[in-house]
């Protein structure tokens, strides 16, 4: 017997209420864990639904219920009651051993059924719970957690005391920048530039050209680690159309540090 005929079994036992206790404690348990033992049920308990339907009543005759009067009415009323005497059968008499061996098979078979079926559940359970912890990409989207936002830091580089020439934000796990030109002057024939420097007293290295109007995104922090990038010090300078022509700035740069403005993402 397969274990989707012993399940279509059990669920016909147990619509039908012919379960002990414990099975049934069984059940309740699988209705809870198992979508196809949940449907089984439901089927079986629409089937059998659907034969009590189909039964008509039925009127016994006239005849029967007047019988009976006559019977009740020359029933002698002095008499005790007594139920009749039925000589008592041993058990292992009644039961041949054929059907006990069986019985007992069918249910072994049974048990042993829901003890793969229950054990199956528990390691997709396990498996479910390693892989949201370990390999979420391979969950359906519904079933993968929640991730905290990732770490987002913010550098302002200060025009005078009370305006921001430039913002600044970095994403730093995906090493993208963001610069909006805020109150920096405009100049038609010139144009700005990024600079990072790693360390203090070595010398910055460019990340490109911002753009003279809205935000500039650049990818361009893709060689450096997540560590250097917060301990850096960036720098915009003002420099000739097309950028520096000796790779490093040609006029005073304005300089500033980021600065987290979200919680890192907890390992």
């Amino acid at each position: 017997m397969t274990m989707d005929e012993e399940k279509e079994g059990f669920a016909a036992e147990y619509a039908l209420g012919t379960l002990d206790a414990d099975e049934r404690a069984q059940a309740d348990a699988l209705l809870l864990l198992d979508p196809e033992f949940t449907a089984e049920v439901r089927r079986w308990e629409r089937k059998l639904g659907e034969l009590n339907v189909l039964v008509a009543p039925v009127e016994p005759p006239a005849t029967v219920w007047e019988r009976i009067k006559e019977l009740v009415a020359d029933a002698s009323p002095g008499g005790a009651f007594r139920l009749p005497e039925i000589a008592a059968v041993p058990v292992a008499a009644a039961i041949e051993p054929s059907a006990q061996v069986i019985d007992l098979t069918q249910r072994m078979r049974r048990w042993r059924g829901l003890t793969v079926m229950t054990g199956a559940l528990a390691a997709c359970l396990v498996g479910l719970v390693v892989a949201r912890d370990y390999r979420p990409d391979l969950l359906p989207a519904g079933l993968r957690p929640k991730l905290a936002p990732a770490a987002q830091y913010v550098a302002v580089f200060q025009k005078d005391e009370q305006s921001p020439a430039f913002v600044m934000s970095v994403d730093i796990d995906k090493r993208m920048v963001t610069v909006r030109q805020v109150a920096a002057e405009k100049h038609p024939d010139k144009t700005y530039q990024l600079w990072i420097a790693t360390q203090p007293g070595t010398a910055p290295q460019s990340l490109g050209l911002i753009e003279k109007e809205g935000f500039t995104v650049k990818a361009t922090l893709a060689a450096y680690e997540p560590r250097v990038i917060n301990e850096a010090t960036f720098g915009i300078s003002l420099e000739p159309e097309g950028g520096s022509p000796t790779g490093q700035p040609t006029s005073p740069a304005i300089h500033a540090k980021l600065l987290q403005v979200t919680p890192p993402q907890n390992p």
